[in-house]
């Protein structure tokens, strides 16, 4: 079997992702992702289990120096989770129940990967979905790279890159508006201008990847 690795990321969206308020027909919507919702409920839900968390851990969202908001970050890896998960199934690639479980074994069980997770503002319900879409990510780069070097993961990562930045986004402009060109003056993942928009240093280097 090929030694692929997992690249968890959390940063700024390549540009050529829509950035259009949400519809009428789409009310309710924090984001529209190819023309399935994440409604504003789900969250909802999703900043308060995730608050939740962080608290049980004893850590302060401001330790974690998050591009935005946690209602933001947290959005975001809500939307990015299905982003990749829609570009690789379109590319008829899966990732199975065995596949997930493995990633969770090599990373030392799934109470160590939690701890990761959580500095990346993924929900407790939330993970196994998460790691499920870095999997099948992970095995579209490697396709399209045609190896396991290094040179072969950046070419993959590259094109894979390209396909989620094609999936369409709508975001509800309640939670503000994706920052695609980052600056020393709006370094964080949204722009100033909404009601979360609040910003913090830019972010700092994520946990290390899990390794496939």
């Amino acid at each position: 079997m090929k030694s692929t690795r997992v690249r968890v990321i959390l940063a700024v969206a390549a540009a050529g992702v829509a950035l259009t308020a949400c519809s009428p027909n789409q009310a309710g919507a924090a984001a529209v992702v190819s023309g399935e919702r994440i409604s504003s409920d789900e969250l909802d839900r999703n900043v308060r289990e995730y608050e939740g968390a962080l608290t049980k851990a004893g850590v302060n969202p401001a330790q974690l120096q998050f591009p935005g908001s946690v209602t933001q970050v947290v959005l975001y890896q809500l939307v990015t989770t299905k982003k990749y998960a829609k570009v690789a199934a379109n590319k008829g690639v899966t990732a199975t129940e065995g596949e997930v479980e493995q990633l969770i074994a090599r990373q030392g069980g799934m109470q160590k990967l939690e701890q990761q997770l959580l500095q990346l503002a993924v929900a407790p319900s939330q993970m196994r979905e998460f790691l499920r879409a870095q999997v099948m990510f992970n095995k579209l780069i490697v396709g399209y790279g045609g190896g396991s070097d290094e040179a072969a993961f950046n070419r993959g990562k590259e094109q894979a890159d390209k396909d989620a930045a094609a999936v369409k986004v709508d975001w509800n402009p309640r939670y503000g508006q994706l920052n695609t060109a980052p600056s020393e003056k709006e370094p964080g993942l949204f722009v100033a201008g909404d009601r979360f928009s609040t910003q913090v240093k830019a972010p700092a280097a994520p946990a290390p990847p899990p390794q496939q």
